[in-house]
Parts: structure tokens; sequence; C-alpha cells
């Protein structure tokens, strides 16, 4: 075979540092907007970005030429920085340390999308904590509670 042909979609979750409140609605859009465009900066392709106050979902194809460790390590260093220098009020902004990158089929995007969209639906009914354990379940991933929001 003389290309290669990959389809590698993740859903890449993490929160603020200390869970704080920082994601606003006055400023979620522009922030949404920026982390899409580290994204396609990467080479990569946003497929949906959301979440609420304290945490972000992203959905996006990833190029074969970058790992996922790369690529977040891009979006939450770039993001991070830009966030401090555009709201003064936002000066001590961070994200918190790790993340949660899980892969997605594309029979499962639209799910995927729709779930992200969701999030502040979703949040009236169940915390950052719960959902992000239901995750690692879902997932079968196995993680001592202490290392996980420490």
């Amino acid at each position: 075979m003389a290309n290669s042909f990959l389809s590698l979609q993740f859903h890449v979750v993490f929160s603020t540092k200390n869970r704080e409140r920082w994601i606003t609605a006055q400023v979620e859009s522009e922030i949404w907007a920026y982390l899409a465009g580290i994204i396609k900066h990467q080479g990569g392709k946003p497929l949906q970005i959301g979440g609420v106050e304290d945490h972000v979902h992203l959905l996006f194809a990833m190029p074969a030429t970058l790992a996922l460790s790369q690529m977040v390590k891009s979006i939450k260093g770039d993001s991070s920085r830009w966030i401090s220098q555009t709201w003064p009020a936002m000066r001590e902004f961070g994200w918190q340390d790790g993340y949660g990158g899980f892969t997605v089929g594309q029979s499962q995007i639209a799910d995927s999308i729709a779930y992200i969209k969701k999030q502040r639906e979703h949040h009236q009914r169940k915390t950052f904590e719960e959902e992000y354990k239901a995750f690692l379940d879902f997932h079968k991933i196995e993680a001592d509670e202490k290392y996980i929001f420490g």
C-alpha cells in the first residue's frame, strides 16, 4: 500500500485549575473558537467544543503525525496563555494538570457532538466529577480516585 490512511477522532476532557468556575457565558464562545483554532493550527479538525464554567470537552480529528499528548499540551498551553493575557480579570487562569482522552469511532461522532452541545443541561443533573468517573468507567479505565482530581 503506497499511502497510510487513518481515522483518529478523540473526545478530550479537562478542567480548569482546581475546577474554578472561570469560563463564563461572556467568554466561552471566544474560548471555544480559540481552542478550535489551535486544533486547526496543529493539523487537526475540530468537530465540537463546549463545556461549562469549570471544564471543557473537545471532539476533534487528529493528524497522524502528532501524538495526542502533544496536541493536548499545545491546546492547554496556548489557550491558557491567551486567556490570561486577553482578559485581565482572568490573569490567574490555568487548566488543571492531566486530561481524559477517549477514542471515538465514526458511528459515535453524532452522539458525541450532541452530548457536548448539551453540557449545560447535562450538568444540572450531574457534577463534573460524576461525569468524569462515568467516562473512565465506560472506557474501562481503572484509576485510583485520589489521583483523578488531586
